[in-house]
């Protein structure tokens, strides 16, 4: 928790943590920690130590499909069409089989037999879920969900669950999976906060690789401009998570990762963490398994000299944010854009700051014109290191040193 504090984290994602008969998306009793982790009584002490420490606390909730060793399920298998659980699950079909040899076959998720997709227009099974969630806060403590497969869940389901959760405790936030599509579908007034971010995802290291920063820029007004879809929406942005590769590995370029963590912490929306991308390690999904990409926590991975340094650059950005009005809440308008440079505007009052990266292997100078910063002459300090840079009437020079950015911040008007 102190290195988490030291990082600047102030809330904590945690994968599924109940009992499952793998790894923890094929659910078997969500009313039980998972007997691997630990139980019930270790999770109400973990959920309040992180409390203590002013660190909210996320949950997994896998609430689109159950494991196969899920009690309903388990009685469809033995009783067949005569289960009193046949409403439970879609597409049940006891005319044909399955690869499993059960005498009836199913919808699973994403073409997943192990993960058997639940009927949540069910009444029996909503009231299962939502006693479920509501156990969870009332046991546990916790401050907000993240939704697995959000995108394909019944959004009246969604919405009574939202209701349910912030009228047992305000405030509570949910956090729903979305691959593709248009985000406003889940997240909306009566619905989810907010949603996985996967098209600025993609937008931040392929920039970067491809040396087109117009990419990224193209997403950033797509999604936040004034005219943008989303400039009310708090998304929740990430460089990588535990479903796609480390973004260590999907970078040619390793200097990348200290400017591309820069635009994640002062971009609109909530920034995010992979455990261990903090130190940069890799990790790289084959056919068969993701299990590269969630290994087991390593303290050497702090030893590493690349990655001791990239913590210590996070961390900073992390308090310039959480320092700053702007960043965590401003407008985004975009200043400059190159094939390795770009810089935008961040403004929430009277605060300003102009964030300005370069990609490129030598130290680049970006001007941008006065009409462009539509602003009156001001001078701006690099919060970074402390230099300070005046504007003139005709407007800005910005020199950005190689794989790195400034974050400026205007000093006076």
């Amino acid at each position: 928790i102190d290195r988490l504090k030291e990082l600047g984290v102030n809330a904590v994602y945690i994968g599924p943590l109940f009992e499952s008969s793998s790894h923890g998306y094929d659910t078997v009793d969500y009313f039980h920690v998972d007997r691997r982790l630990g139980n019930n009584t270790d999770l109400v002490s973990l959920v309040k130590t992180f409390h203590d420490n002013n660190i909210v606390v996320i949950l997994d909730a896998v609430l689109n499909h159950t494991g196969r060793d899920f009690f309903a399920f388990k009685d469809i298998q033995r009783y067949k069409s005569a289960s009193n659980y046949t409403d439970w699950y879609v597409g049940l079909d006891f005319g044909t089989s399955n690869q499993y040899g059960d005498g009836f076959s199913y919808e699973g998720w994403g073409g997943h037999a192990s993960l058997v997709k639940l009927n949540t227009q069910y009444v029996a099974v909503r009231d299962h879920l939502l006693k479920a969630v509501s156990f969870w806060i009332e046991e546990f403590g916790i401050d907000g969900l993240r939704l697995d497969a959000a995108n394909v869940m019944s959004t009246d389901f969604l919405k009574e669950l939202s209701a349910r959760c912030k009228a047992q405790k305000p405030g509570f936030w949910l956090v729903g999976e979305a691959v593709s599509g248009d985000y406003r579908t889940l997240a909306h007034e009566g619905c989810l906060d907010s949603v996985t971010n996967y098209e600025l995802f993609k937008g931040l290291w392929s920039s970067f690789n491809d040396k087109n920063f117009y990419e990224i820029t193209w997403t950033l007004k797509r999604q936040f401009a004034p005219d943008g879809l989303y400039p009310h929406l708090a998304l929740y942005n990430f460089a990588d998570n535990h479903d796609v590769n480390r973004v260590a590995s999907l970078l040619h370029n390793p200097s990348h990762l200290f400017p591309l963590y820069g635009i994640l912490f002062c971009a609109p929306g909530i920034p995010s963490l992979y455990y261990g991308s903090e130190y940069g390690i890799y990790g790289e999904r084959d056919a068969q398994s993701d299990h590269a990409l969630r290994p087991m926590w390593d303290d050497s991975w702090r030893e590493n000299g690349r990655g001791a340094e990239l913590f210590r650059a996070i961390s900073g950005f992390a308090r310039i944010r959480r320092g700053s009005s702007a960043l965590r809440y401003g407008g985004y308008r975009e200043l400059y854009v190159g094939h390795e440079q770009f810089a935008f505007l961040r403004e929430s009052g009277e605060e300003r700051v102009i964030a300005a990266v370069n990609a490129a292997g030598e130290t680049k100078v970006l001007f941008i014109p006065a009409r462009d910063l539509a602003l009156p002459p001001l001078s701006w300090r690099d919060v970074l290191s402390g230099e300070i840079f005046a504007a003139s009437d005709h407007g800005l020079s910005i020199p950005v040193y190689p794989s790195w950015l400034r974050i400026l911040e205007a000093i006076n008007r």
